[in-house]
């Protein structure tokens, strides 16, 4: 009964947190995100005929077997379960959903900013956090980036890191997670390890665990499609997505969004 109880808190959770954006959306005071969930697979990173990309990938046989895994898993189970979340939330709602994830992430972004001394960036997430915590209502919209033209910043300790002159090490394909590098994965841990006090809604594993697959789920409903139409143009689907991964990267650091410890 005790974990019914705690288990039940999941769907509790989810449809309070649908239910006010949807009321608040009716109201006309909450509006989908204008940004701050870059995506890579999309068409404002990839190129359809990249240059050739120098990566280091020793384990490229592994790395292709984690790759068909997450291939099927992704036809067999991901996208038909966002297909249905997509059918039964409109995409406004999904949006607002989104946007309350993200600026739960901005404290996080915040002090990696002031650890690769961009402290113009660090004031401009610092801002987002307050304005959309409040007159964004707890995040569900994006007022910062819609109304005021302070648009979503990037920093992760994968870029702290590789400001510090840390190498990308290896590349890597994490089940489920998808395209990383040994550093950017590792940053990508201790990231997830530092908002684990204000980001865990209970005590039991299955309660976060549900709400992080809803954030995913919502996640991937925001951008079906976009993996499809990269295999369509790919010959070899797992050199493209390698290759869109890095040039995502490289194109935030020519963008001065990233660094320059490529």
């Amino acid at each position: 009964m005790q974990i019914m109880a705690r288990t039940s808190a999941v769907p509790a959770f989810l449809a309070c947190l649908v239910l006010l954006a949807l009321v608040l959306f009716n109201a006309g005071l909450v509006h989908a995100a204008e940004g701050g969930d870059v995506d890579f697979l999309s068409d404002d990173f990839y190129e359809e005929e990249p240059e050739t990309i120098s990566v280091y990938d020793p384990l490229e046989p592994m790395n292709r077997a984690i790759f068909t895994f997450n291939d099927r898993a992704y036809f067999w189970v991901l996208k038909p379960v966002a297909k249905g979340y997509a059918y039964v939330l409109p995409w406004e709602i999904r949006g607002c959903v989104n946007n309350f994830f993200n600026n739960l992430q901005e404290p996080v972004r915040f002090v990696n900013c002031l650890l690769q001394a961009r402290f113009s960036d660090a004031g401009r997430v610092l801002a987002r956090f307050l304005i959309n915590s409040t007159g964004g209502v707890f995040g569900l919209a994006d007022p910062a980036t819609r109304d005021l033209d302070i648009p979503p910043v990037e920093a992760s300790l994968g870029e702290t890191l590789g400001r510090w002159g840390v190498g990308d090490g290896f590349y890597l394909v994490m089940p489920l997670f998808g395209s990383t590098t040994l550093r950017d994965f590792s940053g990508t841990v201790v990231d997830a390890l530092a908002m684990t006090p204000y980001y865990s809604w209970s005590d039991d594993f299955v309660v976060n665990a549900g709400i992080y697959a809803e954030k995913e789920v919502n996640k991937i409903s925001l951008h079906l499609g976009e993996y499809e139409d990269l295999k369509e143009l790919s010959f070899d689907p797992y050199v493209s997505l390698r290759n869109a991964y890095f040039q995502y990267r490289r194109r935030m650091r020519d963008e001065d969004v990233f660094f320059e410890g490529e």
